[in-house]
């Protein structure tokens, strides 16, 4: 396989190079923390393309596919992993999960506002009480006539406080039930919704997490995404796609980890030449190049497969998996490499060991991931 950037994936990579050392770079600091998620700088996104790349032309967006997406993360997370991570969500969860399974009215409504960042998205999946067992989530809707009366929380969601548009999966049956779950989009201003409590977290601070709190929320049957029982399934299935895009995040802040030690070992010197020359630093450096680029075929297989319509649970599970925990790794690395001044906010590795280790629990912690590829490989 062959896996060598296409000119668009090489036009974005520039592009967000270009973008970010305006827009992103100076201010990551002031961002991270002061824990401010820059909704300005999403909506310019959205005027690039980037906040609704898979969205087809017709809807205002990119119409591009999965190694463009994976290039444009990975482009932001070398800057900001938040960045990076708030784009993905956007992208693959709210934006992604009305381009499958929505009905044609609802994708004219809401894909191009998503697309251009005139509206932001959130999903709602996780509660406080359910994580990894969202079969036992405590979010309820009951039918009366035409609507739906929603009671419940969701909490550690993706601009709960900012997004303007969410889809969120409540219950509509038995506890435990695959099939009693249903998805339903819903607006800010809705009665009923509110946001609760935005978190204050170890890294990816300029990504807003938040509650999402529902009171008697009455949503028209209008705004269901496919049929009541299917909301279950279809969040499976988005998050087949979104483990890659938290593949994606994690290649992101794991190559500038690594493009960060390189170059400070080659210009900090000790006994009168650079660390870099002393073998305890280079054969660091060599495993942590060597792993970067197998974690970077893992995920542009899977974007490979998920382009050409296969099915990706296997081989999703296994990039998130790999590409998380080996980011986690090389960014352990690069503050070693980097010594005390990697323990300083001035130098740039200390933040991406702070915002790597999200990857390895967003999305399906790496124990779920492993619970995946076993029970596919035991089939």
């Amino acid at each position: 396989m062959h896996f060598e950037m296409n000119e668009n994936q090489k036009m974005i990579a520039q592009m967000i190079r270009d973008f970010g050392a305006k827009e992103i770079t100076p201010f990551r600091k002031q961002w991270d923390d002061d824990q401010e998620f820059p909704i300005q700088l999403f909506k310019k996104m959205g005027g690039l393309g980037l906040m609704g790349v898979f969205v087809p032309e017709q809807y205002g967006g990119s119409g591009f596919g999965y190694f463009e997406y994976v290039t444009a993360i990975l482009e932001l997370a070398k800057l900001d992993g938040a960045i990076g991570l708030s784009m993905a969500a956007h992208n693959s969860l709210c934006t992604g999960h009305i381009l499958q399974f929505g009905t044609e009215e609802q994708k004219q409504k809401y894909l191009p506002k998503l697309a251009t960042a005139e509206f932001i998205g959130a999903w709602g999946l996780t509660e406080p009480n359910t994580g990894s067992d969202a079969g036992n989530m405590r979010t309820v809707a009951k039918q009366e006539g035409d609507y739906w009366v929603i009671n419940g929380a969701k909490n550690f969601i993706t601009h709960g406080k900012s997004g303007d548009v969410a889809v969120v999966i409540v219950r509509t049956g038995e506890v435990g039930d695959s099939h009693g779950m249903t998805a339903f989009i819903i607006e800010r201003g809705t009665p009923g919704f509110s946001s609760g409590k935005k978190e204050d977290k170890l890294g990816m601070r300029a990504s807003e997490t938040a509650e999402l709190i529902f009171t008697d929320c009455k949503v028209h049957k209008s705004q269901m995404l496919g049929k009541v029982g299917e909301g279950f399934i279809q969040a499976m299935k988005v998050l087949d796609g979104g483990r890659i895009s938290i593949a994606a995040l994690s290649l992101g802040i794991a190559e500038g980890a690594l493009e960060a030690a390189i170059q400070y070992s080659k210009e900090r010197q000790q006994f009168n030449k650079p660390i870099s020359s002393f073998q305890g630093i280079s054969f660091k450096l060599a495993d942590m190049a060597t792993k970067l680029e197998a974690a970077k075929l893992l995920t542009f297989q899977a974007a490979d497969l998920k382009n050409r319509g296969k099915s990706v649970n296997l081989e999703s599970a296994m990039a998130k998996l790999y590409a998380s925990e080996i980011s986690v790794e090389l960014a352990n690395e690069a503050v070693q490499i980097f010594g005390g001044y990697g323990y300083i906010k001035d130098y740039p590795v200390e933040k991406f060991y702070r915002d790597a280790k999200l990857c390895t629990i967003g999305e399906g912690t790496s124990e779920i991931q492993k619970l995946v590829i076993s029970r596919a490989i035991l089939k």
